[in-house]
């Protein structure tokens, strides 16, 4: 009697521990620094590298200032500060696959100095890991061993692909002077797989902060929709992709083309896309099994599948006010708003429902009147929201968030009211727990038998395969020696064995 391995590979993700970190970055702007009016802060991983136990990586921080100069001139500027971080946990092994979320938190402008200053930006990192385990499974052909198969439905990672396209947008303008800031985001919609490529949908929303030619402030969304086919060996139609996007923010670039019409307005922004191709299957495994000659030891184990989740967006609106306090200057006219983003602090499933709760935020920048000065307020705006969601055991969710069409007015010169559009993208998975025989050995032959017949005493709602079992017969012998008898049973009954003699 010989047993045999048949081996398959499933896909497991893994929640890492969150945390928290700070990051110096240096800057010189160029001109000497009067004053701080807005700072935009994003973060964005790049590259990553995960080894047993640890998962080390590296991203940059894009700093978007404005800035008025000791000469009365608004000013901006934009760069790019370094950073590296890590995970460490137990369950990270050698070249497990990671999708890493980085958040701004909040910053403070530690020292200014003549055109340079330095800001320390307090950042929050969570991850989530996805690893490939090879599960063993018992076969066996031989004709006394009785084994019990079901079937079980497994994930496994198909394929993983990083690539980077551009979305163009243009939009004609009027008297434009200077550009002061492009702040741009990217939110995905929706992901599909096809005949070895993924069809990525998606919003790039662009904002654009500019002065013209009276030194007046305007700003304008330009909103872009773009459908993106990616090659992806391997991926088919039935397949599920997870896709998640993030933007190279040193590589965006702004150009103003002028013709007959006026001004008009190029913005080119590179998205990086991460994209995870998954396989369902559905396998015929041994349940159980056993021997009518020999005893048999089996080993069962039980492992941690991941179903994966079609991913979906939620869009709200949300407001807020903030109170100035006594010691700042009175707003007699907002001039404009900038460095808009949005921190999700906390986002769970509960009773069938998504929660996503998070912090929007803009700098505000205004006139006061009395002292003819140029002043400036962070607005934070907490929000709440939830929707339903079919995946409702979800464990590992991974959720990204732009903000769009903000607005900010001021009423009696010292209360802001602010109100915008969130739009989030969810991913989700939950992991499922099955058991499978992983090993199975011959032991001792069973006892001969020393009699042409057994009356075994069954208990309601026993089946033929566990009366079987116990007996150390076949299921066939059970159901043909006992026609009378219906599985599982509705009563305790007697189950009638005739063996031959030798």
């Amino acid at each position: 009697m010989a047993f045999e391995t048949n081996k398959f590979n499933v896909t497991k993700k893994t929640k890492l521990s969150a945390g928290d970190f700070s990051v110096e970055c240096n800057v010189s702007v160029g001109s000497e620094i009067g004053k701080i009016l807005s700072v935009g802060i994003k973060a964005t991983d790049e590259n990553y590298e995960t080894l047993n136990g640890v998962l080390n990586y590296s991203g940059n921080i894009d700093l978007k200032l404005v800035f008025l100069t000791t000469d009365g001139e608004i000013n901006s500027s934009c760069h790019t500060c370094n950073f590296s971080s890590k995970f460490e946990s137990d369950e990270i092994t050698t070249g497990t696959e990671a999708v890493i979320n980085v958040n701004i938190i909040d910053y403070s402008i530690e020292s200014i100095s003549g055109d340079s200053l330095r800001i320390v930006v307090n950042l929050s990192q969570n991850a989530v890991i996805s690893q490939e385990k090879e599960i063993d499974s018992v076969l066996c052909n031989d004709e006394d061993v009785c084994s019990c198969n079901e079937e079980i439905e497994i994930v496994k990672l198909l394929a993983s692909k990083k690539d980077t396209f551009y979305v163009e947008s243009e939009t004609m303008v009027k008297n434009i002077k200077k550009i002061l800031c492009v702040e741009s985001q990217v939110i995905l919609k929706n992901a599909e797989s096809g005949v070895n490529f993924v069809a990525v949908q998606g919003e790039v929303v662009n904002k654009i902060l500019y002065l013209t030619d009276e030194d007046k402030f305007e700003s304008f969304y330009i909103n872009e929709a773009f459908k993106e086919e990616i090659e992806v060996e391997n991926a088919a139609r039935e397949n599920l992709s997870e896709v998640y996007l993030k933007i190279k923010e040193d590589g965006v670039s702004t150009q103003i083309e002028n013709d007959e019409q006026g001004q008009k307005v190029c913005v080119k922004v590179p998205v990086m896309a991460c994209i995870y191709v998954y396989q369902n299957e559905v396998l015929s495994v041994v349940k159980d099994l056993y021997s009518t000659k020999n005893e048999i030891n089996i080993v069962t184990e039980s492992f941690q599948n991941t179903v994966v989740c079609p991913s979906f967006s939620i869009e709200e609106k949300i407001e807020g006010s903030l109170t100035l306090d006594d010691e700042s200057p009175r707003v007699d006219k907002v001039l404009f708003y900038c460095g808009n983003g949005v921190n999700l602090t906390n986002v769970y499933v509960q009773d069938d429902k998504v929660f996503v709760e998070g912090i929007a935020k803009t700098n505000v920048v205004y006139l006061n009147d009395e002292t003819n000065s140029l002043n400036s307020v962070q607005v934070d705006v907490p929000f709440s929201f939830n929707d339903k969601i079919e995946c409702n055991e979800c464990e590992n969710l991974i959720a990204n968030a732009v903000v769009t069409d903000v607005d900010v007015v001021v009423k009696k010169g010292r209360d802001l009211y602010y109100d915008a559009k969130v739009k989030v993208n969810l991913s989700c998975s939950q992991n499922k727990i099955s058991a499978i025989i992983s090993q199975a050995s011959v032991n001792e032959l069973l006892p001969e038998r020393d009699y042409a017949m057994e009356v075994l005493f069954a208990q309601k709602e026993q089946n033929a395969w566990d009366i079987a079992k116990t007996a150390h017969v076949t299921v066939e012998q059970i159901l043909a020696q006992n026609p009378e008898l219906v599985f599982p049973l509705e009563e305790d009954a007697n189950v009638i064995l005739y063996y031959k003699k030798n």
